[in-house]
């Protein structure tokens, strides 16, 4: 009876199965199309123009609009029923972070309105349409992920899970063309650099698509082209984040949820100013670092040479503090004796995941660069520093991804039963007093020896005590007797409290100071800062092709680490 009654279970696991695999495919293929078209259209294929790549990436954002508003009208028909929900799925700080990156979004998609506008005689109705759409698609997506982050989808499976991965595909190709993008409008500058730094045997043409007619407005067309690339690293931030969280939403599909009380983390100031304060340090003078690099590079040799140099010696000293806390923090934990936490998580499965996989982005730019300071034939005096920079970028990442991986698969503190407290209303000479004595000293049949004080009530019994007469008296022999003993049992408890609240205000100051560092260290290739072009020790080792092609494929997922790191620290943070 019991085979009969489990096999349809069994059996009914394999349609679920097959849709979870039919789905994928069908998101790979999907994305693999729309990488091709991308691919094709930055290289100038023949019969391959921009317009057949906006358009394929209007019809992928059409869809996934229609699924939504559907999948909208029908939760809200069925509001009413309890549903199961992933608690540890779409915090609440991550929805605000893409709330934040949509509406800069929105703006970027406002300059290329006003863009498409000044150029509209010579550019295609589809780099107008696209624009709108994906302000509309921005918009609705972002109510879609507050209202239904955290939904276990328990009906319409298979429909909805081609629906969640086309999304999350859809999210990808944006991102895709968002980092395609803004890596062209770098390498526009990125020859002059060099040009200046005296590497003028590199050659190769490049261009950026531009537009072959005259501006209306010459005024507006030079802000709305500018403004538009420093807009794009949030819209590329945006794209990444939400495909994270659609992926989750994809993986919780049809999940079995255990429905067991989780507990709140809100973020707290209190006990991290030394963190709050180093890290501002960090990340005002990382600003600094970048004007000035931004202005200096590409001025002329001397500049350039000093603008490396400043960052590299600032980076190095960065990196080694972050090392430092990290190794800290892992000693903190070695002394520590917790359990971790290996329940089914698919959120904190893919912040493991992706920590490790991003990193390996900026771990291959720092071992091609490692490689070229050592094959190579002449050494400029600034490149020397890129060698510690790069040794410090792979240690930093290796600390720190264990720092945050065992954070977070770590059980949270549970509150111990000798330091609950009990809250006792005492009525004394007329006067209502707020007591809380300790919960082991009730237990115990000892409470506080408050005079005057009359019943305690403690799991529905009364106790009374008398203030004269024989009983007090013999009462207060019998404590006196046992008070030595309770009080060094006491201090030993609180001894070991403290020393915990201590390890644990440490953690909290580390996380906030990586937070924090991760930040800074997200800032310089966002916006232009990367060494990584304008070194020119990696171009004549490996050729200018060659290395670009890696810059390009890697950079943006070292980008995307230091978000990542950012937003996982935060949550450390909250956990401590």
């Amino acid at each position: 009876m019991e085979k009969a009654a489990g096999s349809p279970a069994v059996g009914g696991s394999y349609p679920q199965k097959n849709a979870e695999i039919l789905s994928s495919q069908y998101g790979i293929n999907l994305f693999l199309a729309g990488l091709l078209l991308t691919f094709a259209w930055a290289v100038h294929a023949v019969g391959i123009s921009k317009s057949h790549l906006l358009s394929y990436l209007i019809t992928l954002m059409l869809i996934q609009l229609l699924w939504m508003l559907w999948y909208l009208c029908r939760s809200c028909t069925q509001r009413r029923l309890i549903r199961d929900k992933d608690t540890h799925a779409g915090a609440r700080w991550l929805k605000c972070g893409i709330t934040l990156f949509a509406v800069i979004t929105l703006i970027l998609d406002s300059f290329k309105i006003g863009y498409y506008i000044d150029f509209s005689n010579c550019l295609s109705p589809t780099e107008g349409i696209f624009p709108v759409t994906h302000a509309v698609h921005t918009i609705l997506q972002v109510y879609f992920l507050w209202c239904h982050a955290k939904d276990v989808i328990q009906s319409f499976k298979t429909l909805e899970r081609f629906g969640v991965i086309h999304s999350v595909f859809t999210n990808l190709l944006l991102w895709t063309n968002g980092v395609l993008t803004e890596s062209k409008h770098q390498l526009n500058e990125h020859k002059e650099r060099l040009i200046t730094l005296g590497f003028g045997n590199i050659t190769i043409v490049l261009d950026d698509h531009a537009p072959q007619c005259n501006c209306t407005t010459t005024t507006l067309c030079s802000i709305f082209s500018q403004g538009i690339y420093y807009l794009y690293p949030f819209n590329i931030e945006y794209h990444i984040l939400a495909s994270t969280m659609l992926y989750v939403l994809w993986k919780n599909i049809g999940r079995k949820v255990e429905h067991h009380q989780q507990n709140k983390t809100p973020f707290k100031f209190h006990g991290i100013t030394v963190g709050m304060i180093f890290g501002l340090i960090v990340l005002t003078s990382t600003i600094a670092i970048v004007v000035v690099y931004l202005i200096q590079i590409g001025g002329s040799k001397i500049k350039s040479e000093l603008a490396l140099t400043m960052f590299y010696l600032h980076a190095i000293f960065v990196l080694t503090l972050m090392c430092t806390a990290g190794i800290v923090a892992l000693l903190i934990y070695r002394l520590e004796d917790r359990s971790l936490d290996n329940s089914k998580n698919p959120a904190r499965k893919l912040d493991a995941e992706l920590l490790v996989g991003t990193a390996a982005g900026s771990w291959l730019l720092s071992w091609g660069s490692i490689l070229a300071i050592i094959c190579a034939q002449a050494h400029p005096k600034y490149t020397w520093y890129n060698l510690p920079y790069s040794v410090l970028v792979i240690i930093e990442k290796y600390i720190q991804n264990l720092f945050i991986i065992e954070s977070i698969h770590r059980e949270q503190e549970k509150v111990n039963d000798d330091i609950k407290t009990l809250r006792i209303v005492t009525v004394s000479r007329g006067s209502t007093l707020s007591l809380t004595p300790l919960y082991k000293e009730i237990y115990n049949g000892r409470a506080t020896r408050d005079t005057g004080e009359v019943p305690c009530l403690f799991k529905g019994s009364i106790c009374g005590r008398e203030n004269h007469g024989a009983g007090v008296a013999k009462e207060e022999t019998s404590q006196d007797n046992t008070s030595v003993m309770q009080s060094a049992s006491d201090f030993s408890f609180y001894s070991r409290n403290s020393v915990t609240n201590n390890k644990r205000r440490i953690l909290k100051n580390i996380a906030a100071f990586l937070f924090l560092c991760n930040l800074s260290l997200w800032i310089p290739p966002a916006f232009g800062c990367r060494p990584e072009y304008d070194n020119g020790l990696e171009e004549i080792v490996f050729g200018f092709e060659p290395w670009i092609i890696v810059v390009n494929l890697a950079m943006p997922f070292s980008i995307f680490y230091r978000m990542h790191s950012a937003a996982s620290l935060f949550e450390v943070n909250c956990k401590t």
